[in-house]
């Protein structure tokens, strides 16, 4: 399958990072611009944005032989599943019954400053009767619903750079 778009691991890593700082940019976009406060859960996803495509980015700048490459493929894939694993409970967060929404925390500044950086991150990662609001939706997906999306799909772009090779290396090594 890879043969036949006959891309290179550095460009399909590049390509991985534009999609993760360009995801970043959206949700700065509808931060200041659409002026959409994220809850603890969605800047969980995008610090696991963040970390994934730094991952991307020096895997395609190092441009690393095959064992370094089939390491970052993994690091690639499990910082991606971890940000779709935060992404998917912020979805079944959004889908519970009102009655079992949790009850809404202090905000995250108060959270930082006041809290133990182990209650902070339980906070992040558990997320909060904020999280179940649904402020955006594009075909019938809300913001984290893309998310678990993209998170998805950038696992498999890293998880298939772990066969892929370019063409120099490819040849006799059959």
């Amino acid at each position: 399958m890879l043969e036949k778009i006959k891309l290179t691991p550095r460009i399909w890593f590049a390509l991985g990072a534009v999609a993760c700082f360009s995801m970043l940019g959206i949700g700065a976009y509808f931060q200041f611009v659409e002026y959409l406060e994220p809850c603890p859960l969605c800047i969980s996803q995008r610090i696991m944005i963040l970390f994934t495509g730094l991952v991307f980015l020096i895997a395609a700048i190092h441009n690393p032989a095959a064992c370094g490459r089939k390491i970052y493929a993994i690091i690639g894939t499990i910082t991606a599943l971890m940000g779709a694993g935060i992404s998917a409970r912020h979805v079944w967060l959004q889908h519970l019954p009102p009655d079992e929404v949790p009850e809404c925390g202090p905000g995250l500044s108060y959270v930082f400053a006041n809290f133990p950086l182990t209650e902070t991150l339980k906070l992040m990662l558990n997320g909060t009767g904020e999280c179940a609001d649904v402020l955006w939706t594009f075909l019938g997906l809300s913001i984290p619903g893309w998310t678990l999306v993209a998170f998805l799909l950038l696992a498999m772009l890293s998880l298939l750079q772990f066969w892929n090779q370019p063409a120099e290396e490819g040849i006799g090594n059959e």
